[in-house]
């Protein structure tokens, strides 16, 4: 059995070869910052992408079930394209309010 070599590390995970590896990076100038593309404009597709992803909701207002519709009812709502959840329940409330 071998002993795993073990590296003194900083508070942030970086091992010192890390941070030595690095450092003579330069900073960036004022005319380099002056330069640069919002993140949106540099990389639109993932910048899209990004701002569609949501989190666990803090209070959560539906709930989560299975249900077997026919095959023509959800051809139907999906035909309309995407939203097709929220359409099919926007349906459904209507349908209670009007009992």
């Amino acid at each position: 059995m071998t002993a795993k070599a073990t590296k003194p590390e900083t508070d942030r995970g970086y091992t010192k070869s890390d941070l030595d590896d690095v450092s003579d990076t330069p900073e960036f100038t004022a005319d380099e910052m002056a330069k640069g593309k919002p993140f949106a404009e540099a990389f639109p597709e993932l910048a899209t992408r990004a701002k569609r992803v949501r989190g666990r909701q803090k209070a959560p207002t539906k709930q989560l079930i299975s249900l077997r519709l026919d095959r023509s009812v959800i051809e139907a709502f999906k035909s309309e394209g995407p939203g097709w959840q929220r359409r099919v329940n926007e349906v459904l409330k209507a349908a209670v309010r009007g009992r």
